[in-house]
């Protein structure tokens, strides 16, 4: 090999090394695999949270993303619920409860589901759960249409869960 291509190989593999690509960096791997759907940055920085994500594979990434959006959907039925039980308006408060059910009545049981069929590896049994693990944010932002400081005080929450889901939904495409 002459030394043109040695250098050419070394700075490559610096690039891949630096990239996530190669080293280890399993974080970096599968938010690459899933970035044409989920921002690079915050799949990273939501996976590095996990402790342990760093050394898990991508079944692993898909697990903790999984368990993410199911925190994030409880946390958003939460809000919803304790937002519905304030409110006023008598429309806001009906949305703001149908929010609360969307996301605890479909979308986190279904996410918990799914996390189980891919943990066993039942691939087609955890996507047949797609259609329902992120309707809850989709359903909500649509039922608070009418409701808009109701509409603004959830969107951080269903932005967050769509993120998520999106972020599960991709990884396990890429895995099964």
């Amino acid at each position: 090999m002459s030394r043109a291509s040695l250098l050419l190989a070394a700075a490559a593999a610096a690039a891949l090394c630096c990239c996530g690509i190669v080293g280890g960096d399993t974080v970096a791997d599968s938010c690459d695999a899933i970035r044409d759907f989920v921002d690079f940055a915050f799949c990273a920085s939501r996976l590095r949270s996990v402790p342990g994500a760093a050394s898990a594979d991508r079944q692993g990434h898909l697990l903790v993303a999984a368990d993410l959006a199911a925190a994030s959907g409880t946390s958003a039925r939460d809000a919803a619920a304790s937002m519905a039980r304030e409110e006023s308006d008598p429309a806001a408060r009906d949305a703001l409860e149908a929010c609360g059910i969307m996301y605890g009545a479909a979308s986190v049981p279904a996410l918990r589901l799914m996390r189980g069929y891919a943990a066993a590896r039942s691939w087609g049994a955890a996507r047949s759960l797609l259609p329902l693990t992120g309707q809850a944010g989709i359903g909500c932002e649509a039922a608070l249409g009418g409701a808009a400081a109701a509409a603004g005080r959830m969107a951080g929450a269903n932005r967050e869960f769509d993120q998520l889901t999106t972020m599960a939904t991709a990884l396990l495409n890429k895995v099964s």
